[in-house]
């Protein structure tokens, strides 16, 4: 898809460029109306400014944007890790932002990187709004979607099937004896990576005859606080206690092993433990977390590397399946 061109923004807004560049730069001499249609229509087209003026307009950019949701644990730090020590070792460098989440504030960040012409973007969304793709299918630069192969990308995707990998966690449990099992989670609608974990527990669960007994999620950020706080309620609300629990992540895991502890819970005897995404934390308590390792500094590095194939011109895969690994620790 062609760059918008100023001209376009001008013509939908019924200004002329001249109007219509001022209304997006400053809003300088503009009346406020015009600038209002300015902006709407700009944001319609998903049409992106440039911000380097000048001599610097025709120069190569070592700069590769990068926009991540969240930076509370180790998942994302580690994937950054992966990813900046193949870029810097090639000349380039990163401009990072950190959308919490949140798909309007991840619109921003892209139109902010974009309009200073990055020469590639990397982007764990948090769900593209229908302006950002727009934005990302006008960018003309390579863009790898991280985290998640399982989608049809705008460009190039990295990552792991979150499906099979929620699959493998209940074949595992499933596998081990486990009949009764349950699920506590954090913001799924948010975290739409977690909630298709979730789809392949419970689908797995299904599959091999296993009981849900119980659920519990809450509109919060993963966290070892939360993960002990649902782990409670869940115990304290099912009708019948689960032989073991999946969590969406590690942190949330460790909080439920936390709560066994205060409890006087036996993990796994009483109630087995499963996390996802093989953290540190996980493996270094008493009871070492069984979870799934998904490879974050890898799922960087191969990001980058498509990146520099692109740069090369070497043809370069459209989903890149990097695998996850199960982790048997001893809490499940």
């Amino acid at each position: 898809m062609k760059r918008v061109k100023l001209s376009q923004v001008a013509e939908l807004a019924g200004v002329s460029e001249i109007t219509a560049s001022r209304a997006l730069r400053n809003g300088a001499n503009v009346a406020p109306q015009t600038q209002k249609k300015v902006a709407e229509a700009a944001q319609q087209l998903g049409y992106l400014p440039n911000r380097i003026a000048g001599s610097l307009a025709g120069a190569a950019s070592n700069q590769i944007g990068v926009i991540v949701p969240s930076l509370t644990n180790n998942v994302f730090p580690q994937v950054l890790q992966g990813l900046e020590s193949r870029l810097t070792a090639a000349g380039y460098h990163t401009i990072l932002g950190v959308s919490d989440y949140l798909p309007e504030r991840e619109e921003v960040m892209i139109r902010t990187i974009l309009a200073w012409r990055p020469a590639a973007l990397v982007i764990g969304t948090a769900g593209l709004t229908d302006t950002s793709r727009k934005m990302l299918e006008q960018a003309d630069v390579p863009i790898v979607e991280i985290m998640d192969c399982d989608i049809e990308p705008i460009d190039m995707a990295a990552g792991i099937s979150q499906v099979q990998a929620g699959k493998a966690l209940g074949y595992y449990l499933t596998g081990r004896g486990y009949e009764r099992l349950a699920y506590i989670g954090h913001d799924l609608e948010a975290d739409r990576r977690a909630g298709k974990r979730r789809e392949g527990f419970l689908a797995a669960a299904r599959e091999t005859g296993a009981t849900i007994t119980a659920e519990l999620t809450a509109p919060a950020p993963s966290s070892v606080a939360l993960g002990r706080e649902l782990t409670a309620r869940l115990l304290a609300e099912a009708p019948e206690r689960p032989q073991a629990i999946s969590y969406s992540n590690d942190d949330m895991a460790v909080g439920g092993i936390f709560h066994c502890m205060a409890a006087g819970l036996d993990v796994p005897g009483d109630l087995a433990i499963c996390g996802f995404n093989g953290l540190d934390i996980g493996q270094q308590l008493p009871c070492p977390l069984t979870t799934i390792e998904s490879g974050r500094t890898g799922i960087g590095e191969h990001a980058a590397a498509m990146i520099l194939s692109r740069f090369h011109g070497t043809p370069t895969p459209t989903r890149l399946d990097t695998g996850f690994r199960l982790l048997r620790g001893a809490s499940a």
